[in-house]
């Protein structure tokens, strides 16, 4: 941080707010992470289920359902985390001007910017845990290893959260969002060993999967979901936290470069 930047507890203030905020129209908030990977279960899983008979997951055989369930998990946390400080965080900052009445308290922009990458991933581990209930209730996420699905969303929020925010610092209107959207987001949804396992990629495809955030939070969610997490898991542990790591500062340094005049 800089040499006049400022950092207490404070931010759990902001926290407060978002969540109040969140309480007042629950039901709308709980619906779309609850039905819409839903959606994707009955979908694209019965649907494929039966095309395809059994997939390869690190030479382990299973139904393809049993190997996409857990990978739902993982891209509802990407994509609340990310939405909550990209679009949304967006629309406090130049829409309702949230951050500049915020500004004008004790509040310094490190603990509003902490709060609302905090906040992104509580958005991503509340709907992780609608949709491992869900996926649990239908018999795919059966082993005890599947409650640390909501450590590794946590984790996971907090990775695409300050990935969001950085993209949020340096976009200039909210039709822009269109752009890491299309060609970040939407390829890691496809591309990350969520709809296939990147095994039947080519192989230089399959190397780029690894370099995305979304194939090492996907790994970990199926691995607890089938209770089949190992050492290796630690190896997707410290990617997540390097990415948050990497865009966590560019974050702080991009909204301090936007807001502070």
């Amino acid at each position: 941080m800089r040499a006049d930047a400022r950092f207490t507890w404070l931010f759990w203030a902001v926290w407060r707010r978002n969540l109040l905020v969140y309480r007042r129209i629950w039901a709308v908030n709980f619906l779309p992470p609850l039905l819409e990977p839903l959606f994707y279960l009955l979908a694209f899983g019965f649907g494929f289920s039966g095309l395809v008979t059994d997939v390869q997951w690190h030479g382990q055989p299973m139904g393809f359902i049993q190997f996409f369930a857990p990978a739902v998990v993982a891209v509802t946390t990407m994509w609340q985390s990310f939405m909550e400080t990209s679009y949304s965080s967006f629309v406090r900052m130049f829409y309702q001007k949230t951050y500049d009445a915020m500004l004008a308290t004790p509040l310094s922009l490190e603990e509003i910017i902490v709060a609302e990458i905090v906040w992104g991933a509580t958005r991503a581990v509340i709907a992780a845990t609608l949709v491992l209930t869900v996926v649990a209730s239908m018999g795919y996420a059966t082993s005890p290893q599947a409650l640390l699905a909501i450590p590794v969303a946590c984790l996971g929020g907090l990775a695409f959260g300050a990935v969001g925010m950085a993209i949020t610092s340096i976009t200039p209107s909210i039709d822009m969002f269109n752009l890491p959207v299309f060609l970040f987001i939407t390829p890691m949804f496809l591309f990350s060993g969520t709809f296939f396992p990147v095994d039947g990629l080519p192989g230089w495809a399959g190397s780029v999967a690894h370099f995305l955030p979304l194939y090492h939070l996907a790994e970990l969610m199926r691995g607890a979901c089938l209770g089949r997490l190992t050492a290796a898991a630690w190896g997707n542990v410290a990617v997540l936290i390097g990415v948050f790591a990497l865009f966590f500062p560019l974050a702080l340094a991009g909204m301090r470069r936007r807001l502070i005049k």
